[in-house]
């Protein structure tokens, strides 16, 4: 059985790998090119109602379909009593 303190430690652990990636990623990228094209897209879901925005078509379509999969996987999880564990 896993201890309730090992969860949190995992989880701190995790948030400072995630801060970490997030700073060598931008410190690599801001060295590497100096002629750069910045594509933007994203998601707020308002209730069921997704608001999808971007720049880039690829970003849009990418969305698009993460946010059909995510509404999928919330009614079955939500309304369907679905029971994973």
């Amino acid at each position: 059985m896993i201890k309730g303190n090992t969860i949190i430690i995992a989880g701190i652990i995790v948030i400072f790998i995630g801060f970490i990636l997030i700073f060598l990623g931008t410190a690599l990228q801001s060295t590497t090119t100096k002629n750069t094209e910045v594509k933007t897209g994203g998601v707020i879901l308002i209730g069921p109602i997704p608001i999808i925005f971007g720049n880039d078509k690829g970003f849009i379509v990418t969305a698009v379909i993460l946010v059909i999969i995510l509404m999928i996987l919330a009614y079955l999880l939500f309304y369907r009593n679905l029971t994973i564990f």
